[in-house]
């Protein structure tokens, strides 16, 4: 008489035990690799040169600096993240990775954000970026402490309708920026120094 794992002992027994075993490693696998699709790859350190070492220099800066899905411009690293936050747990979020909700100091960077939005959902989703006026109304503060030095308010905004205190960008028609409840939930951009 055959035996199988977790006791089975007749043939049909046996068979059937073998399904689940196999339905068993296959949620398992399942399970694993969603696990790690939705944490992501941890970062690995760069080594560091040495004081007689030369630093190797690359053509694309990109992948030296800032690592994968993160992307450089003007010194700083993006990254889009799609899950919808409320603003504050979207600032916890980049600051628990080491950055801020992105601040923007001219248009060449709105546009690099809004081209990192594109690429990744195929359209100009509103986003939660970094600035706020939640201290003091109408004045406006990047969450990175950075100067607000940029502004590309839709027409009429900010308003301030409704205890609005938070920055989207790719508002309305013109894809410009509008004041927000902060408790409502968006997609956001991350921004850290490489």
């Amino acid at each position: 008489m055959q035996t199988h794992r977790s006791g089975c002992h007749r043939e049909e027994e046996v068979s059937r035990c073998q399904r689940i075993w196999d339905m068993k490693l296959l949620t398992v696998s399942a399970l694993l690799c969603a696990v790690m699709a939705l944490t992501g790859a941890a970062v690995i350190p760069e080594e560091e040169t040495g004081p007689d070492q030369e630093e190797e220099t690359f053509l694309d800066k990109r992948s030296t600096s800032c690592a994968a899905p993160w992307s450089k411009f003007n010194g700083r690293c993006f990254r889009y993240f799609p899950k919808r936050l409320t603003w504050s747990r979207a600032e916890r979020n980049c600051h628990s990775i080491g950055g801020n909700l992105a601040s923007v100091h001219n248009i060449e960077e709105y546009h690099e954000i809004q081209r990192l939005v594109l690429t990744a959902t195929y359209e100009h989703k509103p986003v939660w970026i970094g600035g706020s006026d939640a201290h003091q109304e109408g004045e406006w503060l990047w969450s990175d402490g950075s100067q607000v030095s940029y502004t590309n308010w839709c027409p009429g905004e900010p308003n301030n309708h409704g205890h609005q205190h938070c920055l989207q960008m790719n508002w309305g028609d013109e894809k410009c920026w509008d004041d927000l409840s902060c408790a409502k939930r968006l997609p956001f951009v991350c921004a850290k120094r490489t």
